[in-house]
């Protein structure tokens, strides 16, 4: 199917009507649909006792489709035409076990249609059913003719009208990207490979987005996975995980001499899967997002080949350079991240436990902060929610089955052709790979590149234009992202990419009281508020700090989760250093 793509004003053919089709609900009396695609959704026009309602599901809501074919009954019955529909079953035409018997052709449609009066995602399964002519060439024709258009307006593009060719030629959409996935089965309770096969890929099958997965074996596996592959072999890097494996993949993208064409060829994408979470966190809250499905946003960001820049951390300490994307602490929120490593098991109730045993024995830590103040006025950006389109508005099901008319009465005139229980079909010539168990050490460490440092060395004195402070801390905790955890909105004004640190500082004097009123306030984003702390606790947006503790006492520093050595540790941002998937 030819189709021309309309290059500068591709706002004139918005609502043109691309394809348009009448199908029936037999089961229903006079229950019609007219079915319409245009270049921004597909219109369902239901049409029953005088009665007209209409839904729009935009293309943005759907991430697939594909031309199957009802399949052969485990049994035949010459008094049987059709296999009963508890037992029906689709494949693919390829398969050789079709039934010769139903000439239909179904055009699977998959979405997640976006409510926004509930803030809440809906899987929706619409089956069109093309049996309008006597043979199945002729109804898969005209189903493949529907996919191949909706297939195009998925990948983004803009069609204006739709050429008459030989529907003999339609060949295979194949899809041009192909998926690196790193799972680490041993992140938060340990679920990983569950949660992927179960919530990941069926969406990834949907979309037929082929990927090639890899089980991490040891630690850093995944930093030096990354760092020593043929990267651009894969167009993304899906991680199945905690914000531990997220370091690793952005740290061994620096361990490449090739990082920067890395980083701006190879967007990341991020499936929660640990304690923490905070980076798929914050990349649903930027798009406004719904979260009650935390997985589903990730998958829906990797099936959707669309990415934003994000802002990366230059951190520095006496022995080694590393890049963050999430935060760097010193104090008590680090104290809780690293004495709970041992509550691993109960995923991230182990935070909120060892809260109350850190804040019973509250403890302080003497050195000075130093830190460089950015604008006030920062860059907004914003990620449009989706709307309906139609005031007049009906609720569709989790599946809608619809069907063109036939010529003649059939005995199979409707029947439900798949549920929530099918079976995926694998189509995506997607692999996978694993590596024989080893301990992960380099008999050479990698050097470390990336973009070179405007600070002065560690050692070295900060310009006047710095600003100090000394004395007594209880925490000291810079983030980039808006949360640190699935249910820690730490800096509600963060952004993906406005090049901010937002350093939050809490002073020797804020009494347990007020440290119970910070923690319970980090859920809803309320502790950001100045003029609630009277000044022991601020929240400063900065361009770059650095902590000098005091060495005679002892206490955990950590980066993005991930314990560092106690000492001196600097950090500049870097803005829109990579990218992410985002939905």
């Amino acid at each position: 199917m030819a189709v021309a793509a309309v290059e500068n004003k591709p706002d004139l053919n918005q609502n043109k009507t691309l394809l348009e089709e009448t199908f029936y609900v037999l089961t229903k009396k006079n229950s019609v649909f007219r079915v319409k695609l245009t270049n921004t959704g597909l219109s369902l026009i239901k049409e029953s006792e005088n009665q007209v309602k209409t839904q729009i599901i935009p293309i943005k809501d759907i991430i697939g489709c594909r031309c199957l074919r009802s399949k052969k009954p485990a049994s035949s019955c010459a008094c049987q035409s059709l296999p009963h529909t508890s037992s029906f079953k689709v494949v693919d035409e390829k398969s050789g076990e079709h039934d010769d018997t139903d000439v239909s052709a179904y055009l699977y449609i998959y979405s997640y249609i976006f409510h926004q009066n509930c803030s809440k995602r809906d899987r929706t399964t619409i089956t069109l059913r093309f049996r309008s002519f006597d043979k199945y060439e002729d109804n898969y024709k005209e189903a493949q003719r529907w996919r191949s258009v909706l297939k195009r307006l998925i990948r983004g593009e803009q069609i204006s009208q739709i050429n008459t060719v030989d529907y003999s030629t339609i060949n295979h959409i194949k899809e041009d990207r192909r998926l690196l996935v790193l799972l680490s089965p041993k992140s938060g309770s340990g679920k990983g490979r569950v949660l992927f096969q179960k919530k990941i890929v069926p969406i990834l099958q949907e979309a037929e987005v082929p990927y090639d997965l890899h089980i991490t074996k040891y630690a850093n596996y995944a930093r030096e996975f990354i760092r020593t592959c043929n990267l651009f072999q894969w167009t993304g890097v899906i991680v199945v995980g905690g914000d531990g494996i997220v370091f690793e993949v952005i740290n061994g993208m620096f361990e490449r001499w090739d990082w920067s064409e890395a980083l701006k060829h190879v967007a990341v994408g991020v499936v929660p899967g640990g304690s923490g979470n905070g980076l798929a966190r914050s990349i649903a809250y930027s798009c406004s997002e719904p979260y009650g499905s935390p997985t589903l946003p990730a998958a829906l960001a990797a099936v959707r080949n669309h990415n934003e820049p994000m802002d990366l951390v230059r951190v520095e300490t006496t022995t080694q350079i590393m890049f963050s994307f999430l935060s760097v602490g010193w104090g008590l929120l680090s104290d809780i991240d690293i004495e709970s490593e041992g509550l691993r098991v109960l995923g991230g109730q182990r935070f909120a436990l060892w809260s109350v045993a850190r804040l019973i024995g509250l403890r302080s830590y003497t050195g000075k902060v130093y830190y460089l103040p950015a604008d006030a006025t920062l860059p907004v950006q914003d990620c449009s929610n989706v709307t309906w389109e139609s005031n007049n508005k009906f609720e569709l099901p989790a599946e809608v089955h619809l069907e063109t008319q036939v010529g003649r009465q059939r005995l199979d005139s409707w029947y439900s052709a798949a549920s929530r229980r099918s079976t995926y079909f694998s189509t995506t010539g997607s692999s996978y790979q694993s590596t024989a168990e080893s301990s992960g050490d380099s008999i050479n460490k990698p050097r470390m590149y990336g973009p070179a440092s405007q600070l002065p060395c560690l050692t070295s004195p900060l310009p006047s234009s710095w600003k100090c402070m000394s004395g007594r801390f209880i925490m000291v905790h810079a983030s980039y992202q808006t949360h640190l955890g699935s249910d820690c909105l730490f800096a509600p004004s963060a952004k993906l990419n406005d090049g901010v640190i937002w350093l939050l500082i809490i002073h020797a004097n804020a009494s347990r009281s007020q440290m119970l009123q910070f923690l319970l306030g980090l859920s809803t984003g309320a502790h950001a508020n100045p003029n609630s702390w009277n000044g022991v606790i601020e929240l400063l947006p900065v361009r770059a700090f650095r902590i000098e503790p005091d060495l005679n006492e002892q206490g955990y520093m950590t980066v993005d989760g991930e314990h560092v050595e106690y000492g001196p540790i600097q950090a500049e941002v870097f803005p829109a250093l990579a990218r992410v998937m985002v939905p």
